[in-house]
């Protein structure tokens, strides 16, 4: 990747700031003892969107830092499992892929299949 990317490493500096200044939903986590049954299950699943806010923050931030040191060691724009080069187009839509669109479609299938088996294995203990 022969280009200029001072233009993507400032967007990839404001995206961090924007996502580690966010902290999303850390005070939604604290548990409260509520004596009503439904507003426990509701306190519940504020709670665990709240840690799905988080968490997806967190991935955001983790990425977008990967992003700036691949940018600093001259590896920023290459698929860290294939070393081929990321098309531009992806690139310029998620400035922080690390994956070429065939590594990451494996991936995401690899995840799928990952989250349908423990969904599977979930049920049958439950039976």
């Amino acid at each position: 990747m022969n280009t200029d990317l001072t233009p993507v490493r400032q967007l990839l500096d404001s995206q961090l700031k924007k996502a580690a200044f966010s902290h999303g939903g850390s005070d939604s986590i604290r548990i409260q003892q509520l004596a009503d049954p439904v507003d426990m299950t509701q306190e519940a699943a504020e709670r665990d969107i709240a840690v799905q806010i988080l968490d997806r923050e967190s991935t955001l931030v983790r990425r977008l830092r990967s992003a700036i040191s691949r940018i600093d060691e001259g590896s920023y724009g290459f698929c860290v499992d294939c070393e081929e080069e990321i098309a531009p187009k992806r690139l310029k839509a998620i400035p922080w892929a690390e994956l070429c669109i065939d590594c990451q479609e494996r991936a995401d299938a690899s995840r799928n299949r990952r989250q349908t088996t423990a969904i599977f294995e979930d049920r049958t203990q439950a039976a």
